[in-house]
């Protein structure tokens, strides 16, 4: 990626149909389930206006002015207080392994503890490794069961992380 221009940025209303293009790729390269994850979930489609609320955010990874990634964060729906959930963290295959899932992981771990959340929450799907990975090595336990109400009932692999 040499002589690339490559910016982490807050979402814009005109990012949406690449994140959401990103997002369903990652889906069908992984052959990953559809229902019951990202993939189906209505906010996918409108990424800005569902990340416009209070405590949350979205963040894009930009390449030579082309959407390649993003992930954010939101209060925990059923924990709203206490918990952000970092969601919708998804890299087409010319960012992985490049380092940015690392970067925009821990720029969400920032954002929500500066935020005021006592613990941050994720969950994934068993074949995402590298992301698995990426969140173990960032303190991240693996949890029983899912935690408040995602409605993602398809991921299989739940997280959390107390913060300081």
């Amino acid at each position: 990626m040499t002589n690339t221009t490559i910016e982490i940025r807050e979402i814009q209303p005109e990012d949406n149909a690449q994140i959401e293009a990103v997002i369903r790729g990652v889906f069908i390269e992984y052959d990953m389930p559809l229902v019951g994850t990202a993939y189906t979930d209505k906010e996918t489609p409108k990424m800005f206006e569902s990340y416009a609320g209070k405590n949350e955010v979205y963040y894009v990874v930009v390449v030579d002015g082309k959407v390649e990634g993003g992930g954010g964060l939101k209060p925990l729906n059923g924990m709203e207080f206490d918990v952000f959930e970092i969601q919708k963290m998804y890299f087409s295959n010319r960012l992985r392994g490049k380092g940015f899932g690392k970067k925009l992981f821990e720029k969400c771990l920032n954002k929500g503890q500066s935020l005021g959340f006592k613990k941050a929450y994720l969950e994934t799907i068993p074949t995402l490794k590298e992301a698995i990975h990426i969140y173990e090595s960032n303190g991240f336990t693996h949890l029983e069961g899912p935690l408040g109400d995602t409605g993602h009932f398809s991921c299989g692999v739940w997280m959390e992380k107390k913060l300081q």
